[in-house]
């Protein structure tokens, strides 16, 4: 009876030892988990960071063409700044299909990171739309040209832009103008509404984080 007692209680240490090593075992790739999930969420932090200092840089720059700077150097500064988002893009791809991944399961922050993408084009398009608009500026203050006009003499030319002022004349060009500050203040507000939810989906992720770091 004793050997059999002594049998039984080394089966159920062995089973006991198993066990908790299988639950070592679980707690640790667990945890590896949740590591590799922050440090992919940070990875995509600092992207969005390269994204806000990209912003920046196209504004100061956009500041500087409307103040009298050049053309081609406002050309090469969006040729720069439409690589480093496309490189931004791209990494952010990467991190959805990773977390897509057996490995990480994590629908949820997939999704996440698809509607920051969403918003960030809608961003970049209203952005280019306000650039479009303020460089044309409002009909009423747009500068003329005299390209198509008739010079008679050198310092005389008979300019195809002077019209007779009618009341008529008056309502379209205010109705050009309406149209213009429509235009401008909707892609303004577009802008507005997809940093709110850029911000936001931020503000989420960064709550994931301290979430895992505490487990």
């Amino acid at each position: 009876m004793e050997k059999e007692k002594d049998v039984i209680e080394g089966l159920e240490k062995v089973v006991i030892g198993e066990e908790t090593m299988e639950v070592e075992v679980v707690a640790e790739e667990s945890h590896l988990k949740s590591s590799r999930t922050v440090d992919l969420l940070r990875k995509f932090l600092a992207v969005q960071q390269r994204r806000a200092e990209a912003y920046a840089k196209l504004r100061r720059g956009f500041s500087e063409y409307m103040g009298g700077g050049g053309d081609l150097s406002y050309q090469q500064l969006c040729s720069e700044i439409t690589l480093e988002f496309n490189d931004c893009s791209k990494q952010v791809l990467e991190m959805e299909s990773q977390f897509l991944n057996p490995h990480f399961c994590r629908d949820d922050l997939a999704h996440l990171l698809r509607d920051v993408q969403a918003q960030e084009k809608q961003k970049l398009h209203l952005t280019a739309t306000i650039q479009i608009l303020k460089k044309a500026g409002r009909p009423s203050e747009r500068l003329v040209t005299h390209e198509h006009c008739r010079f008679s003499k050198p310092a005389n030319h008979e300019c195809v832009h002077v019209h007779e002022i009618t009341e008529a004349a008056g309502t379209e060009d205010a109705e050009a103008d309406a149209e213009y500050d429509s235009a401008l203040n909707e892609a303004i507000r577009g802008v507005q509404d997809a940093v709110t939810s850029i911000n936001e989906h931020l503000e989420e992720v960064r709550y994931e984080i301290e979430a895992l770091e505490a487990e």
